[in-house]
């Protein structure tokens, strides 16, 4: 296993982002803030919400500390005697460190090549650390960007091993995040298990419309009018984890089935970068079955 990276990020980039959700209660703006100036920190955006039936509160804060303010450790240690007190579920990290990732991927390759180019022009607070696929098609298209491509066949009764391998593979890597990028195949729970909320799947559907399997085929076979393309994390039940991003497109009785899996397409590009874009900025809070996102 390699270090641990230690390097930081450039001071005119250490903002630093704050989510948390805890059970709503009188002050907590107030508690917050105010540790935010005894920190020596000037506020730059505050984004809450307070669930009306659960009762709980969501915020995201963003705020640029002294120029020789505290490490991260040094500003978790700090805050944790007052989450623990709010009952918190929480994070603290610094804008200028980017999100090492991972993306899975079989022969379909829009969605990979939407991460690649947004990624290349800087609009994703990313690292792109290696690709894996079951599928040696898109090793070219990798080397093209100049990311590691690693290839496991499948075939045959091998997959526990092989995500063995893969998870080895991610660890050595210093991997925080996988984006299943049309990636055709189910994920172990043991898998998904050890990066909860950290896998970031695209279906081809508006869900919860069209599980599973040949959305498209579905939908029209159904004479749906809209079709759309479902972003959401990975849990161990199929296409049921807490959702990020949808989006939508109208169809008619004269679009044919290739006609609604090319509209699709589209979709499903803008929806993962959608939702990788707000996953990387950390302004996504998992609330069960759902989602907070301050956009």
């Amino acid at each position: 296993m390699k270090p641990k990276r230690t390097v930081m990020p450039d001071k005119s980039l250490r903002n630093v982002i704050l989510l948390l959700s805890c059970p709503d209660r009188a002050g907590l703006v107030y508690r917050i803030s105010n540790f935010i100036y005894q920190c020596g920190g000037n506020i730059l955006d505050l984004d809450e919400h307070v669930d009306p039936v659960e009762k709980i509160f969501f915020v995201r804060i963003l705020w640029s500390p002294e120029s020789d303010s505290m490490s991260l450790s040094e500003l978790e240690d700090a805050f944790r005697p007052l989450a623990e007190e709010f009952d918190a579920e929480w994070k603290i990290r610094f804008t200028g460190l980017k999100t090492r990732i991972a993306v899975f991927v079989s022969r379909y390759d829009h969605c990979l090549l939407e991460i690649l180019w947004r990624n290349s022009i800087g609009e994703f607070a990313v690292d792109i650390a290696l690709i894996i696929s079951n599928h040696a098609d898109l090793a070219p298209l990798a080397a093209q960007y100049g990311i590691p491509f690693h290839f496991f066949s499948l075939s045959g009764d091998i997959k526990e091993a092989i995500e063995r391998q893969e998870v080895a593979l991610l660890e050595e890597n210093e991997i925080d995040t996988i984006v299943l990028a049309r990636y055709m195949q189910i994920l172990s729970p043991r898998f998904v298990d050890r990066y909860q909320n950290r896998i970031i799947n695209i279906h081809h559907s508006f869900l919860p419309a069209f599980v599973g399997s040949s959305p498209y085929r579905q939908a029209y076979e159904r004479g749906v009018k809209i079709i759309g393309a479902t972003s959401h994390y990975v849990t161990e039940q199929l296409d049921q984890g807490p959702i990020i991003a949808q989006d939508i497109i109208r169809v008619s009785h004269k679009d044919t089935l290739d006609d609604l899996v090319r509209k699709g397409r589209d979709l499903e590009r803008l929806v993962l970068a959608q939702a990788l874009r707000y996953h990387a900025e950390h302004r996504i809070l998992v609330n069960g079955k759902k989602t907070v996102v301050f956009d």
